[in-house]
């Protein structure tokens, strides 16, 4: 918030006390003053009996006649360009209206800040959230440090702190400053942050998760070790056990370890049942194993009891033992 106690209704009533009535009655709904609710130029040249050009160019003669008592209040505006200047020239709509009017005026900041250079807004994108800026000169190099960070958070596929993600930044670079930095994060679309503070692709689940499916990889990665579905269900509030379990043993990122109990798969464990496991093991060490090499092996992949893997072991249909205690693939694929 602003430190400057600004009587913002008192200056924008100021402002528009000399328009004519149709142009005051324009910039109030236009710009949501005395109460009202912002509204388009549609919706108020249907009720004017006018077109939406016709009320486009009621508000740019309003907004010409407002300029030359604007110097009276320069020490708003002054205040404003030091905030800006702050924040490295430019600060997501949201959090400068916010950060400037509070919760009450924050459509009289907007007002004010419409109606003088060098104060210029840029609209929502695909890319951007909607923000303001006071110098295009500091676009370029936002535009560039997204596209950099972007690149680096792709290429390391992990979410990351901003003081992580700043330490990639040439420090040699002024435009590189810590507020500028947080700044062009905030506008960012392509990286977010998450509520722990960690930033990442919008996509990623750890910033942006969508459904149970996430919200249980996300307990996974937070706790770091194979749990009961029952216990995911638990730590995701709202879940029904049910739905977690399915979801579980739909989505390639989980694999079942034990009665139960699933693991991610980026942690190394593989899909399938014990016989499975074993043929694999045994099929990736092109050598025939001993039992307890075969035990060590499997039971890295899978919570069962030892002899749950010997029982399978033992398939003769499956697996073939030599006469020093080995064991070997049969040539079927299971």
């Amino acid at each position: 918030m602003m430190e400057d106690n600004f009587n913002y209704p008192k200056i924008c009533a100021d402002l528009i006390s000399d328009l004519k009535e149709r142009e005051k009655e324009v910039i109030s709904r236009r710009f949501a003053l005395n109460g009202l609710k912002k509204e388009t130029l549609e919706s108020i040249g249907q009720d004017f009996g006018v077109s939406r050009e016709r009320v486009r160019q009621i508000q740019k003669v309003a907004m010409e006649k407002i300029k030359p008592k604007l110097s009276q209040y320069q020490k708003v505006f002054q205040s404003f360009l030091e905030y800006f200047k702050k924040f490295g020239n430019l600060r997501k709509e949201e959090t400068a209206l916010f950060e400037l009017g509070g919760e009450n005026w924050k459509d009289e900041v907007y007002f004010l800040l419409s109606l003088q250079k060098p104060f210029q807004r840029l609209g929502e994108n695909n890319d951007f959230y909607s923000f303001w800026l006071i110098d295009k000169d500091s676009l370029k190099p936002a535009k560039e440090t997204i596209n950099f960070l972007f690149q680096k958070l792709q290429k390391l596929g992990k979410p990351l702190t901003k003081k992580e993600l700043s330490s990639f930044l040439p420090l040699e670079e002024t435009v590189w400053d810590k507020r500028f930095i947080s700044s062009i994060l905030e506008i960012s679309k392509k990286i977010q942050k998450n509520p722990e503070g960690l930033y990442g692709l919008k996509d990623w689940p750890e910033i942006n998760p969508r459904g149970i499916k996430d919200k249980a990889y996300l307990v996974f990665k937070k706790i770091g070790k194979p749990l009961h579905f029952t216990d995911i269900a638990k730590l995701i509030e709202g879940s029904h056990l049910q739905t977690v379990h399915n979801e579980l043993i739909k989505d390639s990122r989980f694999v079942l370890v034990g009665r139960g109990i699933y693991a991610l798969s980026e942690w190394g464990y593989t899909p399938g049942e014990v016989k499975e496991v074993i043929f694999k093991i045994l099929n990736e060490s092109q050598k025939p194993l001993k039992k307890e090499e075969i035990l060590e092996k499997v039971l890295s992949q899978r919570l069962v009891k030892e002899n749950t893997i010997l029982l399978n072991l033992s398939n003769k249909k499956y697996f073939s033992r030599d006469s020093q205690g080995r064991y070997r693939p049969k040539s079927e694929v299971i």
